[in-house]
């Protein structure tokens, strides 16, 4: 029997724009229909069961976690983030893949129970676009199965790694092993037994007159000797539990030569061509975060049992306004973080580069503000564990600065515009020249003599 067609006059297509939809292929429509019954059914209801599991052993995948997972295998659910140019894909592109993953973000796990959470999307299409069949074979395919977890090893305390050039952790190369020294941070904490595999970016060649060649990545198993966690990170108070936060020491940590991924000196070209789709995956989510906030506030605004000065908290004109620019701003939000997966989708991750630039800056410090409006429309227990809405803005505010802060954005953005201030210049002067013929054909140069419009312009003539 055919599967029929979703509707895609209700949620969650109805929020899409009309040009979204045109390009949505019936793979993707069924795709995207049954995450949303996914995250609806199995993943929504479900997250005071999971808190709970989780509270009794803070560093182990809970129950529920690894029934969801199998269960959500078994459908087809698994690895969708991954490009359709990989022969593993399940053939979304980028754009449908958004759509999903915005589903996913409405509860932060969610999206781990389809194998499509941070690391793993990031490490899988490394692993996939840049190792050789035989690391694929030992690392790749298990990620793929969902056998065990991963973590990226690139952040480091002692230096300023938002320019990866400073990274300075050492490896050595001794005959046939690679040999480590230094410190990291934020990788997945290796106390949760699933995590195997850490993904390290380390320098092989600091006096290599190329900053973008000294670098190397290798793969670390989790057990290697001298490979230790110091303590775990927490995030605003939070241990992110069971995937964490660590602060690693790397003490003559030995792997072999065969462990370093497509050859010494090219961790910048790995680096780039894992960033891009992973820093637009977590702007995906963050929208669904947003999406699911939202509703929390509808319900809290039309809430009978709370009427200060006897009315709904939502018939207060303040509020109104407010339920207002939340939603234009998520629907807004959405057309920005679409508009750069499907360029990324026609033109390829580099030219997508200003749309990936412009949704990390604008998705986190937005959805981040749009939670702290739901908390301050639910007063003091706003702040409390009675709703997720703390939890759900310390992730939007974690994102500011996951996969490089938003300032690094910010900077390439605001460089790239000032490279074509001189095309805009010679535009403006010929507008003048324009408007001083202007002047000559309906004899107005002695009565614009001082024309003031043009003092903008004249520095440069």
């Amino acid at each position: 029997m055919a599967t029929p067609k979703p509707d895609t006059t209700t949620l969650p297509f109805s929020k899409y724009p009309a040009w979204t939809l045109s390009k949505l292929r019936p793979l993707a429509l069924q795709k995207i229909q049954a995450v949303h019954d996914w995250v609806e059914t199995k993943c929504i209801p479900a997250q005071g069961i999971m808190k709970a599991q989780l509270a009794k052993d803070r560093w182990k995948m809970p129950p529920l976690m690894r029934q969801l997972r199998a269960e959500a295998k078994a459908r087809g659910l698994f690895n969708l983030f991954l490009p359709k140019e990989f022969k593993e894909s399940p053939g979304l592109t980028n754009l449908e893949y958004a759509c999903c993953a915005e589903i996913m973000g409405r509860v932060y796990w969610a999206a781990q129970t389809m194998n499509c959470h941070a690391p793993e999307t990031g490490n899988i299409e490394l692993l996939a676009k840049y190792c050789n069949d035989e690391q694929k074979e030992k690392w790749l395919y298990p990620l793929l199965r969902g056998e065990f977890a991963s973590a990226y090893s690139m952040t480091e305390p002692d230096v300023a790694s938002s320019d990866a050039t400073n990274i300075s952790i050492s490896i050595q190369r001794q005959g046939d092993s690679y040999v480590m020294n230094g410190r990291k941070l934020f990788a997945n904490a290796k106390w949760n037994p699933d995590v195997k595999l850490y993904i390290l970016m380390g320098c092989t060649d600091p006096h290599n007159p190329d900053p973008r060649r000294r670098h190397s990545m290798l793969l670390i198993p989790s057990d290697t000797p001298g490979f230790r966690m110091r303590q775990n990170l927490s995030i605003m108070g939070y241990d992110c539990a069971p995937e964490g936060h660590g602060e690693y020491i790397y003490e003559d940590v030995r792997v072999p030569v065969s462990n370093v991924i497509l050859g010494e000196g090219r961790a910048f070209e790995i680096a780039q061509g894992r960033l891009g789709p992973g820093r637009i995956h977590h702007c995906m989510r963050l929208i669904g975060q947003g999406e699911l906030a939202y509703e929390y506030a509808l319900v809290r605004a039309t809430d009978g049992r709370k009427k200060p000065r006897g009315k709904l908290i939502g018939e207060f004109d303040s509020n109104i306004e407010r339920i207002a620019q939340m939603r234009l701003e998520l629907d807004a939000l959405r057309l920005v973080v679409f508009n750069a997966a499907d360029t990324m989708d026609a033109l390829g991750n580099k030219s997508g580069r200003y749309g990936i630039a412009q949704s990390k800056i604008l998705v986190p410090v937005t959805v981040a503000r749009i939670i702290d409006e739901c908390m301050q429309l639910y007063g003091g227990q706003g702040l409390t564990q009675h709703t997720p809405l703390p939890e759900m803005w310390t992730y939007a505010r974690f994102v500011r600065v996951a996969d490089g802060p938003d300032a690094a954005h910010r900077h390439q953005v605001g460089r790239d515009q000032l490279k074509t201030a001189g095309d805009v210049v010679a535009r403006h002067l010929r507008y003048y020249e324009i408007a001083q013929e202007l002047k000559k054909q309906f004899g107005l140069e002695e009565e614009l003599a001082d024309d003031c419009t043009w003092e903008y312009i004249k520095p440069k003539l």
